[in-house]
């Protein structure tokens, strides 16, 4: 890619952020198409959101091909928790959580597959503890060390409020991102089988309203979203006909209270991007 395109669309990322209100964008892909790497602010922080959950489904896998695990083991469901910081206990409200078929397994067991296809599917907050707790919290960090993966660091359970207030956050770059979905995508993240299980559960994404939204309706998208109150994230895997994929990561910050527009701006971002990348353009 020329500089000079590279610059026409770092601007034009810039001006859909300024015009939105956005407080921070970055975004980075790798087009497999052509082999251009590409990012704006690619290697800056941001609170993870729940695309922390693409990488906890990768240390899942990697507990599942250590025979720590099996696909099949199963899990207790329960709603309790405990704090990085002091351990006090602490709940997922389910009122926030995307998804009540977890929430109504409590008490019994649910499938480690299962619960993995929750986490991401329909991000269930719940089902994300669990693996955590099932798999061990250093044990995934471990495993994305292992991995090479830079840009992508777990900190904490989901919802763990005192961990928060003391700025224990998961934090993600778009470019670690874009590297977390490239090792799945070339089977290098563990096994190919492995890499295959976990792009299945990505293509089931519910959420749509980012990445997908901006591309043609034939795209087929592996994607995962991450919002919370200051930030609205899509990291994904774009599948064109006739074309080889791309790896593609949009992170973006915003003024508390400012909802309106957020995934709207994801999806002209991801826009941006499809028409960059295949010369189209309107």
């Amino acid at each position: 890619m020329g500089a000079e395109r590279a610059e026409e669309l770092r601007g034009r990322i810039d001006s859909l952020a300024e015009a939105a209100g956005a407080r921070r964008v970055a975004a980075a892909f790798h087009d497999y198409e052509s082999g251009d790497l590409w990012d704006i602010r690619g290697d800056e922080w941001f609170h993870a959101a729940s695309t922390i959950k693409v990488p906890v489904l990768v240390g899942v896998f990697a507990a599942v091909e250590d025979h720590d695990l099996t696909i099949d083991s199963r899990v207790h469901v329960r709603n309790q928790f405990y704090s990085v910081v002091d351990g006090a206990p602490y709940r997922i409200d389910s009122s926030r959580d995307a998804n009540s078929e977890v929430h109504s397994t409590i008490g019994k067991t649910m499938k480690l597959s299962r619960l993995a296809h929750h986490m991401i599917v329909t991000s269930s907050n719940l089902a994300t503890n669990l693996l955590i707790d099932a798999v061990g919290l250093d044990r995934v960090q471990r495993t994305l060390d292992q991995l090479g993966i830079e840009g992508v660091e777990l900190r904490r359970g989901v919802e763990d409020e005192r961990a928060y207030e003391e700025g224990i956050i998961n934090r993600v770059t778009a470019n670690g991102l874009v590297q977390v979905l490239r090792l799945i995508e070339e089977k290098q993240a563990i096994s190919a089988e492995a890499c295959e299980r976990m792009l299945e559960i990505l293509h089931d994404q519910e959420f749509r309203s980012g990445i997908p939204a901006g591309l043609p309706d034939d795209a087929r998208v592996a994607n995962k979203t991450g919002e919370i109150s200051t930030v609205a994230h899509d990291t994904g895997l774009v599948y064109l006909k006739g074309r080889k994929p791309y790896s593609l990561a949009i992170l973006t910050e915003w003024d508390a209270g400012k909802t309106s527009g957020r995934r709207d701006t994801l999806a002209k971002i991801s826009r941006a991007v499809y028409e960059h990348l295949t010369g189209t353009n309107g």
